[in-house]
This record gives C-alpha cells, sequence and structure tokens, in this order.
C-alpha cells in the first residue's frame, strides 16, 4: 500500500480521490491548500502527491516549487483543469501532468505506473519487508 497526499481545495474532488485511492489499496492523505499540504509532507512522508493548481492561499505551482525542492523523490502529478499550466516553467518538475476528467482512469493509471516505479528503485515508503512482512 502506498501513502498518497491529495492536495486539492474542492472537498467533493478530494473525497472522490480518496475513495478511487482506497479502492486501488492505497492510503491517502488530504489537504485543502498548498500550506496545508506542505504542513502534511513536514509531519509525514508519501510516496506520491497528487497537486491541483488553482487553489486559495498557496496555488499548485508555488507549493510544487517547494516541494521539489525539498521532497526530490517524492513524484507529484499536477491535476488541474487548465491545460495553459502545461508550459509553465515551474510545471516540468512533475512527474506528470493530468487534466482533470471525471473518469479518473488516467489518474490511476498513471498513479500506478509512477509508484510501480519507486517500488523497482526500492523508495516506497510504505512497503512491506519482505523478511518481515510488517509495513516500514
Amino acid at each position: 500500500m502506498a501513502k498518497i497526499l491529495i492536495v486539492e481545495d474542492d472537498e467533493s474532488q478530494r473525497f472522490l480521490y480518496q475513495e478511487e485511492l482506497q479502492e486501488e489499496g492505497h492510503g491517502a492523505v488530504l489537504a485543502k491548500s498548498g500550506k496545508e499540504a506542505l504542513k502534511c509532507l513536514e509531519r509525514a512522508l508519501f510516496d506520491l502527491i497528487i497537486l491541483d493548481i488553482r487553489m486559495p492561499e498557496m496555488d499548485g505551482i508555488e507549493t510544487l516549487g517547494k516541494i521539489a525542492s525539498r521532497y526530490k523523490k517524492t513524484p507529484v502529478i499536477l491535476h488541474t483543469a487548465y491545460p495553459e499550466y502545461r508550459n509553465h516553467s515551474t510545471a516540468s518538475l512533475a512527474s506528470a501532468f493530468i487534466l482533470k476528467s471525471s473518469d479518473l482512469s488516467l489518474l490511476k493509471k498513471t498513479v500506478k505506473e509512477l509508484l510501480e516505479g519507486k517500488k523497482k528503485k526500492g523508495e516506497l515508503k510504505w512497503q512491506k519487508n519482505k523478511n518481515t512482512g510488517k509495513k516500514e
């Protein structure tokens, strides 16, 4: 099971993503702003971050810049309804850029691919220890 930070200001979308990712077997922590996300990152390690762009207090672009400078090995998926951000220089720091859709299959597929890449490198924070069977 991977531990995923979902950063989304829209409450219904936050809970929908959480539910969908839990059905895929992942744990999810929710944050409603970039500031809240950074506080979560100070308290815990995450295997992956899903980050909205347009949010109050601190937008996703500024948040991504801070995450990329401190948590280099944590993949970030920018998940937004605004395609014009794809060409923003800071957006290139994200592992993936996905446009929001009512069909979450691309988001779930991208999560799976990024987590598989981390697992191969032995970087998953919540993978089970092969010797003890306990989560590390």
